[in-house]
């Protein structure tokens, strides 16, 4: 019997990880990791809790959504493509990487591959000497922004899709030369087309394959783990990282990073509603990706205009701040930039989440917890105040249902409110309330059922001189890293800088 690829990388992952935490305090140990808990590559990736799409094909010049197949390279022809512009526009507005389809549905490839004429050589761009992937893959580099790919498994173009020669030698071998040319990656991007019409090299008709087996995941998953074992693999199920269940830029709450599986579910084959808010105890560490497009398509359309910097922080919020991570997409136009529009309202997202997160208003406070593990200084509940992700309060085992009082260095207003919790010793909460000390009394503000690698709850600016953070539920010890009160401005009124969307 031979084991599963995926399964050995994870273990060795975890055993290494499992190591480096129990040597990271003194002489009181940490508790017991709780259920299933994230490989250190998932804990990375959940550092960089917001990235970015980039949806650019043949589609981008003809104004589908969905190319069909039958496109002449000879339409994608961008007069001004500029990679960097792209990536130090999503840089400002606090995205840490971008993910280029590489492929998209039509097939057209925008590398040389070696799997099909039908890619960037044959068309005009740099008179067939072009590579927007590696022009990508450098600008990222460049700029020390994380790069990831897409590659679509269906092909409307290619006349052996539904055959086996398409899986092994097209579809994998683009996967091989993604994973191998174009140096680190930071997710690799799945998705569940399973087929239908197209035009199949000018044979047409409709192709249908078995979405359980046909693009034989485990092989393919298995090439991207032993050639970028660093990188999230996403899917509907993961391996890596699995999909919200939606496009309209929301995870459920709760949003739990733990999910079960069941033997049926496979890419393109599962219920999307408890994608979006997983299981608690599920049997998987599969963190939730909300994918949205910053426009109504996700290839660029001249007729259509950018959600304004405050929709897009409102998606912030019910992403990342569900435990989520936020993949927003962002499409060139023709000329191969992002639109004035989308940059400016980038622009102001951006600065807008720098000027929420600036000041800690917690940060000066004095804490007093109900219990600390061990009474060590370590585990102690200024650890939620220190600036460390990784440093936590955390309480003995016999106590689950603490509580922490911060007095504050005087009266702030707030109106946004953050807790964490270390992951790296799974999901240990059910139940958690925040309150403020409010004429002479406690008054809850915010609860939760889940928290995860963050949660934020947005709320009416509230002022007080004292919070309580209160596990009000849990199986186990709790182990809460972060905590943060800030004061989220007023958005200036949005106007696009150019007429339209044009």
């Amino acid at each position: 019997m031979h084991a599963n690829p995926q399964s050995v990388a994870r273990l060795a992952l975890s055993l290494a990880w499992g190591v480096a935490l129990q040597s990271s305090h003194g002489a009181t140990l940490p508790p017991a990791a709780h259920g299933a808990t994230p490989t250190p590559a998932q804990v990375k990736h959940a550092e960089r809790p917001f990235y970015a799409f980039c949806h650019f094909t043949v589609d981008t010049f003809t104004g589908a959504e969905w190319g069909s197949g039958a496109e002449k390279p000879e339409i994608f022809n961008p007069s001004a493509f500029d990679a960097n512009q792209i990536v130090t526009s999503l840089q400002a507005a606090g995205a840490a990487g971008v993910i280029l389809t590489c492929k998209h549905h039509d097939g057209f490839c925008l590398w040389p591959t070696k799997t099909t004429p039908h890619n960037v050589s044959a068309s005009p761009y740099k008179n067939g000497k072009g590579d927007i992937v590696r022009e990508f893959a450098d600008a990222c580099k460049q700029h020390n922004f994380a790069f990831g790919v897409y590659v679509s498994p269906w092909d409307r173009n290619n006349e052996n899709y539904g055959t086996p020669k398409y899986v092994t030698d097209v579809y994998h071998e683009q996967i091989r030369e993604l994973t191998t040319q174009y140096g680190q990656l930071f997710e690799v991007w799945f998705d569940g087309a399973n087929g239908g019409s197209g035009h199949y090299g000018g044979k047409g008709g409709t192709r249908t394959i078995d979405r359980l087996t046909y693009y034989n995941w485990p092989v393919a998953w298995g090439m991207v783990l032993k050639n970028q074992p660093a990188a999230m693999i996403f899917s509907d199920v993961g391996p890596g990282v699995r999909w919200c269940g939606n496009e309209q830029g929301h995870a459920g709450d709760p949003c739990r990073a733990t999910i079960t599986l069941d033997p049926g579910d496979s890419v393109g084959n599962i219920d999307a509603g408890k994608l979006g808010t997983g299981h608690l105890g599920g049997k998987q560490w599969i963190a939730a990706e909300v994918d949205v497009s910053i426009r109504p398509g996700w290839f660029f359309h001249p007729e259509q205009n950018p959600r304004a910097p405050e929709n897009l922080m409102q998606i912030y919020l019910n992403s990342v701040g569900h435990g989520a991570s936020l993949n927003l997409n962002v499409p060139p136009d023709k000329r191969g930039l992002l639109h004035e529009n989308d940059v400016a309202s980038l622009a102001q997202l951006g600065a807008h989440l720098r000027q929420t997160f600036a000041t800690n208003l917690a940060a000066k406070a004095s804490a007093k917890a109900s219990n600390t593990r061990g009474n060590d200084p370590a585990y102690g509940p200024e650890k939620l105040l220190d600036g460390d992700p990784w440093s936590a309060w955390v309480t003995d085992d016999a106590v689950t249902t603490p509580e922490v009082v911060l007095t504050l260095d005087g009266e702030k207003s707030f109106n946004l409110i953050l807790l964490r919790e270390d992951i790296r010793l799974g999901l240990r909460l059910e139940g958690v309330a925040v309150d403020a000390w409010l004429d002479g009394q406690w008054k809850e503000l915010a609860k939760a059922e889940s928290i995860g690698s963050c949660h934020l709850w947005r709320l009416p600016e509230t002022r007080s001189n004292k919070v309580r953070v209160r596990v009000t539920k849990a199986p186990v010890c709790p182990a809460l890293s972060d905590f943060g009160l800030y004061l989220e401005p007023a958005f200036p009124a949005w106007q696009p800088p150019v007429g339209g969307g044009r």
